[in-house]
């Protein structure tokens, strides 16, 4: 996540990547699937049920690429280029969808999804109503280095949806072809990338960190040649599509390629219409806006961070994964071998986007406004060291603060998981779980396999008497304490095992396990039957010991 093509929904003040419950649905209509040949409809949508959307206020804005055509190039003086998705070939399926984004956000049906040809609206073998399909030019960087123009190679944004309630939405295609920023790639995305995508977008929002949203996952039979550990092992996968959703696909890189290409109108163009648009909260004449739109992009990333800290979540150069065993050297992707963005690092590598932003911001501020953009990245640190302790200290139960033993008390419990290797998310749903006279008494249940992980270090039940007294103020009844924690520790989250037993299922068309892990993940506080009977928190089984995730994708 060190390239600052990081999205500004993953920075904005009210927007960032990621299922939902369709378990309602399912019961009721048990997930009846239909395989779509593009010659044949049997059972066509009804336009009345289709969303129409609307591109005009991204086309009024902007220019757009005066070049037409889907070959790749290096283009200029513009923000988007017209660009159409390419059907993708052979039966579709519709692998899952989201009930909560089809019925809270594009105001449907989810029976819309019964309809044989809606698989063509989602994905991109059919064009809503009102659609202007666009591919977005921007740059980054890429371990550290600048790579230039980078652009949606593979996504194709199709237009803005307005719902009932007055929000505002950009719908997103990835997978969906070539365009002109497709550099060397074939402009799709396979199974298990697209199977990962679907369900952490989801799960992310319910564990209620900022995200994009997620609406559909269609899979294909076109065949797609992927070396998958870049170990010259090439093979043939599954095209698969993701309509995904966001208030906003702006990002850094959209700034920087314009810095680094001297269009500097052009910069100020998108800089007005992101504060305007997505930062209502500052005023469109205020001198100052920049450094207030910076100032707040600096707090909410750190904010953000912290999140992805608090569940134990990973943001690498494509790849991303929940931690396990507590590691603070734990890397997602197994293509960064110098664990440059290890979860450890996830805190420095937000401060390098955000010095990458100021320095795109730069030609815009006036020496005045430089220096006070300055200081205001100097106090990233201090933000994000606080909300993290603010959110640990919340995990750990406790609600008012004592900063003299705080940090202590946290950075304590953290070592001690390092060193025994303990499960993150379950050692801290555990502490949730156990009783009070359990700790004290260092009894901890053989379920409870985390917490005994954790118990045999040698200064746990040190930690353990620092830690019951806090408790013992703040609450009246240890029944109290467990019922606020289990509301802020997951059982539940998206770990690297779960996710490889679904995506191997839908490379088969068995879509079973995509749609329990949406329905759990949709609860992920909740303790849930079905969720224990598949183990999805006990500890991870013993194959799932050598996987990994890399670049491909």
């Amino acid at each position: 996540m060190e390239i600052t093509t990081v999205y500004f929904h993953m920075t904005l003040a009210n927007c960032f990547l990621l299922c939902l419950s369709c378990s309602d649905f399912s019961r009721k209509h048990e997930w009846q699937l239909y395989s779509h040949n593009a010659s044949s409809s049997a059972c066509s949508a009804r336009r009345d049920i289709i969303p129409t959307l609307s591109c005009k206020k991204l086309i009024d804005a902007f220019p757009l690429d005066e070049i037409d055509g889907n070959y790749v190039r290096t283009v200029k003086r513009c923000v988007f280029s017209e660009s159409p998705p390419t059907p993708l070939k052979g039966p579709l399926k519709l692998a899952a969808v989201s009930k909560e984004v089809l019925e809270s956000i594009l105001d449907l049906d989810v029976s819309a999804s019964l309809y044989e040809d809606f698989v063509l609206y989602l994905s991109g073998s059919k064009l809503f109503p009102g659609s202007v399909p666009l591919a977005h030019r921007y740059g980054g960087h890429q371990f550290g280095y600048w790579a230039g123009q980078l652009g949606d190679g593979r996504a194709h944004l199709l237009g803005e949806y307005t719902s009932r309630k007055g929000e505002t939405w950009e719908l997103q295609l990835k997978g969906s072809g070539k365009t002109p920023y497709s550099r060397s790639g074939d402009g799709r995305a396979v199974v298990r990338s697209s199977v990962r995508e679907f369900l952490c977008s989801e799960a992310m929002h319910h564990l209620g960190v900022p995200t994009s949203r997620a609406a559909s996952l269609v899979l294909s039979e076109e065949p797609v040649l992927r070396d998958q550990f870049y170990n010259g092992s090439i093979k043939k996968e599954r095209g698969a599509v993701v309509l995904r959703l966001a208030k906003s696909w702006f990002r850094i890189g959209s700034l920087e390629i314009l810095t680094k290409s001297g269009e500097l109108d052009l910069l100020r163009k998108i800089l007005d219409f992101v504060i305007e648009e997505h930062f209502t909260s500052i005023t469109k004449n205020d001198p100052d806006k920049y450094v207030a739109f910076f100032s707040t992009v600096v707090n909410e990333t750190a904010h953000m961070i912290a999140q992805w800290m608090s569940v134990g979540f990973a943001h690498d150069y494509g790849p991303f994964g929940f931690m396990e065993a507590y590691n603070p050297n734990f890397v997602p992707n197994s293509s960064d071998d110098e664990e440059r963005y290890s979860i450890g690092a996830q805190a420095n590598v937000g401060l390098f986007n955000l010095e990458k932003l100021l320095e795109a911001l730069y030609p815009v501020l006036n020496p005045n406004q430089q220096s006070w953009a300055k200081h205001i990245l100097k106090g990233y640190a201090q933000i994000y060291q606080k909300r993290f302790q603010e959110l640990f200290i919340a995990k750990l139960g406790l609600e008012e603060q004592d900063e003299s033993d705080d940090g202590y008390l946290i950075a304590f419990l953290l070592k001690m998981m390092e060193d025994t290797r303990a499960d993150f998310t379950m050692t801290f749903r555990q502490l949730s779980e156990v009783s009070a006279l359990h700790l004290h008494s260092g009894s901890i249940p053989k379920e409870m396999w985390a917490l005994q992980d954790l118990s045999m270090h040698e200064f746990f039940s040190e930690w353990v008497n620092m830690y019951l007294p806090r408790l013992q103020r703040a609450y009246q009844s240890d029944e109290a304490r467990q019922n606020r924690m289990k509301g802020i520790n997951p059982r539940y989250i998206l770990r690297n095992w779960m996710a490889e037993s679904a995506i191997r299922k839908a490379e088969n068309d068995d879509f079973s396990e995509v749609r329990l892990l949406q329905e759990v993940l949709a609860r992920p506080y909740t303790e849930q039957a079905r969720a224990e009977e598949r183990h999805y928190a006990s500890r991870p089984p013993r194959w799932a010991q050598g996987l990994r995730v890399s670049c491909s994708s």
